[in-house]
């Protein structure tokens, strides 16, 4: 299978199943010296591992990281980086009755297409449970990008018609409630939300918001491997992602030029903006201010009413899913956004110290 990897200079190499004994990640091209740990790395996936909060698949896992190579006595040794998280919690048998009819949204279907073959337990390599490999490789791009003073941090901004208050934003509500919001009054309207979907058997959509401070004017190249392009890449290859905006996003359409520009202006013997409507990026290159994204999720697929559907046979059938599946996507996907971007943003960063003598 080809498109495993991901980076040029700082790269990831996923490997594993949903439902196989384990899966992991290979994080080949970080510099030496930099410290780092199973705690810090497992601070990450406790964000994103099923079953540690309300609303969340009740599939359990310790989603526990090992570090089996490219560390020595805390510190990264230059040399390659692989990590294992074993899988504990398989139902397999929760999927027998999907091994011949394809899900609707799925993919299964084009799965079977491409390979003739696919692994109907949880979807094999397809499974929103590979992101666990890629949040092991965003802790290592984020301990990379703190040694340059770079913070990237994620949240959820809307569940279904419920969107968050910007003038209640508190970064400190983020960790109180399980949906990742900022503003406490939204949490309890997604809460009130999702109890009914559940009731119908139904699932939503959601927004993540990621930003990253910190990076300096220049990083991102201006032709194919612009920042954004390259953060469009990262975060279109998170499954279930229906679409990205950075800065204004498609707001710029009813923009006027003279709105859209964010005027320059000195402070401190430093360029700086006075807006930031780009989103941190001109000409694909950072502009020294934050970078913004704005993902939406679709909602989840695996519901549990009756959907209709047709099997390999090319015959019309009806299905009811079961196992164990989140309503909403968001709220566990925010640290996955937050970990490519991070790792984008590292590996552009590493790129960038050759562009200049």
């Amino acid at each position: 299978m080809a498109g495993s990897g991901f980076g040029t200079i700082l790269r990831m190499t996923t490997w594993g199943e949903s439902h196989g004994p384990a899966l992991g990640v290979v994080v080949d091209g970080c510099p030496a010296g930099i410290s780092l740990d199973e705690a810090y790395i497992q601070t990450w996936l406790d964000r994103r591992k099923p079953g540690g909060r309300d609303f969340s698949t009740p599939r359990k896992e310790a989603d526990q990281v090992k570090i089996l190579s490219g560390v020595f006595e805390g510190k990264t040794t230059g040399t390659p980086i692989s990590m294992m998280i074993e899988n504990t919690s398989q139902h397999s048998a929760d999927y027998g009755n999907l091994a011949s009819v394809y899900r609707p949204g799925h993919a299964d279907f084009g799965f079977d297409a491409k390979y003739g073959f696919r692994d109907y337990r949880g979807g094999g390599r397809s499974s929103g449970r590979e992101t666990a490999a890629r949040v092991a490789a965003g802790a290592v791009a984020a301990k990379l990008l703190e040694q340059y003073g770079i913070r990237v941090s994620s949240y959820v901004s809307a569940i279904g018609p419920v969107r968050c208050d910007e003038n209640a934003f508190d970064e400190e509500e983020i960790k109180k409630n399980p949906f990742c919001m900022p503003d406490a009054k939204a949490a309890e309207e997604a809460r009130a939300y999702l109890t009914g979907l559940m009731e119908q058997q139904d699932s939503t959509g959601s927004e993540v918001v990621c930003v990253a401070s910190g990076i300096p004017a220049g990083i991102g190249e201006p032709v194919f491997d612009k920042l954004d392009a390259r953060l469009g890449y990262a975060i279109f290859s998170i499954g279930a992602v229906k679409a990205l905006e950075i800065g204004d996003g498609t707001g710029v359409v009813k923009a006027r030029g003279s709105e859209n520009n964010d005027a320059f202006y000195m402070q401190d013997g430093t360029v700086k903006k006075k807006t930031n409507h780009s989103g941190g990026t001109l000409g694909g290159i950072s502009d020294g201010s934050d970078v913004v994204l704005r993902v939406s999720f679709k909602p989840t697929p695996s519901i549990f009413r009756e959907q209709e559907t047709v099997n390999q046979e090319g015959e019309d059938c009806k299905i009811s899913i079961r196992g164990r599946h989140d309503p909403v996507i968001g709220p566990r996907a925010a640290v996955v956004v937050e970990a490519m971007t991070a790792f984008t943003i590292a590996d552009l960063l590493l790129m960038n110290r050759s562009s200049r003598v």
